[in-house]
């Protein structure tokens, strides 16, 4: 295992964007911006990995989402299409001139719906690990929590033991002590089952999403772990059959790619800027 200490390359402040108390964190100014968004159930701290080498490309802005990290939440954004008005919302208020969007995980369909929504006004997307195939293809514990009945039995149970569950499925990677209980301190108590809410809409949002995909005409980078057990692979081929303009990389990892395989998806995304 391998440890990359670049914890504080990452200095989280607060601001706040459309009534809600948003964390963020930001690289030193430069002429071409990527808003980076929080992967669940981790954090902007997702990125230690690779901060420094993205950082050399592009002014970077990375923000926990609204419900997720350390960012406060609100009923009406936890749904991918919501949360898509939001990422507009945050370009705006971070004055990011048509910046490159990254949505790993829960970021995927709200970033593309942002795309839909507001033609233009993002240069590109990368995306992926996000449920996004219709009809759902989901692993568990994934579909248990989209499929479950009631968050009650949830919220009986401390988050922290949860995401210790998830983070504990890395392979490669060594999560920072900052990190780690960052992740943890984030979803404590019942706001890790706050958060499932999010992914309990994609029943009644993907589809919605599925037929906006041929009408994005924003360059969309999809990646996904070859191995990932909890989103597979197909959920990217569903985007790469669908989408005008798009690339697809199947990564050697689980879930966690930024993590896991951090040397390849920072190369993957700094190509990628170039190219676009």
């Amino acid at each position: 295992m391998s440890t990359i200490s670049q914890g504080q390359s990452i200095r989280p402040q607060v601001r706040t964007i459309d009534g809600l108390s948003i964390r963020y964190a930001e690289s030193e100014p430069r002429d071409d911006h990527a808003l980076l968004l929080s992967p669940w159930p981790e954090s902007i701290y997702a990125y230690e990995s690779t901060w420094n080498r993205l950082a050399e490309h592009m002014h970077l802005v990375a923000i926990d989402l609204p419900g997720f990290g350390q960012s406060q939440g609100r009923d009406s954004a936890m749904s991918p299409k919501s949360m898509g008005e939001f990422i507009v919302r945050a370009a705006d208020a971070f004055g990011l001139k048509r910046p490159h969007v990254v949505g790993p995980d829960v970021g995927t369909a709200a970033a593309l719906f942002a795309a839909a929504m507001s033609p233009g006004r993002f240069r590109s997307l990368a995306v992926g690990t996000g449920g996004t195939a219709v009809p759902l293809q989901l692993g568990d514990p994934l579909k248990e929590w989209v499929e479950a009945p009631s968050l009650d039995p949830y919220r009986k149970i401390d988050g922290r033991r949860i995401v210790a569950a998830a983070i504990g499925t890395l392979e490669r990677y060594k999560l920072t002590d900052t990190a780690r209980e960052d992740y943890l301190s984030s979803y404590e108590g019942e706001r890790f089952a706050d958060s499932m809410r999010y992914v309990r809409t994609y029943p009644e949002q993907l589809p919605m999403l599925a037929e906006l995909l041929p009408t994005i005409q924003t360059p969309v980078l999809i990646f996904n772990g070859a191995k990932d057990p909890v989103v597979p692979p197909a959920n990217a081929e569903f985007l790469h059959q669908r989408l005008p303009h798009s690339k697809l990389e199947i990564i050697d990892s689980g879930h966690f790619v930024w993590e896991d395989a951090s040397d390849r998806y920072a190369a993957l995304l700094t190509d990628w800027w170039a190219g676009t």
